[in-house]
């Protein structure tokens, strides 16, 4: 198995980079790229934890070439009522729509009914708010490690030392300016 869906992350690192907000996240509280928004920088393929993010490929001048591209959660259904396109057409209902809750509770049930089967590495993947994306909207039941399935085994924002960085950078360029106005200051006496 391979997973190369969005992850739709609570915390999700291509929202921060985005410079155009091509990027969004819905009321469905899905992330979904604007391709006519989408200038193809490319700053959410590396902050993705999950690389599920692309640019098209394709032959010059064919449409989006370039422009960012991911699952949307089927986000055109979603509006008009439906269930995305992935789930409905599950022959074996191994994928899943509905309230979060509801099916983190059912995830669970799954869990602890292979547990008590014999299946010790049976686990939730993407559930946790506590994780390094704060849980997200797409969770997998997994019956090894994360790595076996091409997932990080633990995904982190990308983005989450922004903050810190830019206060570092604020309180450097601070002391540079008074130590040159010191300087200046110093010389004109």
């Amino acid at each position: 198995m391979s997973s190369d869906v969005c992850k739709h992350c609570t915390h999700a690192a291509c929202l921060d980079v985005c410079p155009t907000g091509s990027l969004f996240r819905t009321e469905f509280g899905t992330v979904v790229v604007q391709d006519d928004i989408c200038n193809g920088c490319g700053y959410c393929v590396p902050a993705c934890p999950y690389g599920v993010i692309e640019r098209r490929r394709g032959p010059e001048g064919a449409k989006n070439v370039g422009i960012a591209q991911k699952c949307t959660l089927c986000y055109d259904r979603l509006g008009a009522g439906n269930t995305p396109a992935c789930a409905q057409a599950c022959p074996t209902q191994s994928i899943q729509f509905g309230d979060v809750d509801e099916l983190r509770e059912r995830a669970d049930a799954r869990v602890r009914q292979l547990r008590e089967a014999g299946v010790a590495d049976a686990r939730l993947y993407g559930h946790d708010p506590d994780d390094g994306v704060g849980g997200a909207g797409a969770f997998f039941l997994l019956l090894d490690e994360p790595e076996v399935y091409g997932f990080p085994p633990d995904p982190v924002v990308t983005t989450k030392d922004l903050p810190q960085m830019f206060n570092r950078a604020g309180v450097a360029a601070v002391t540079l300016l008074a130590g040159a106005a010191l300087s200046f200051l110093g010389r004109r006496r």
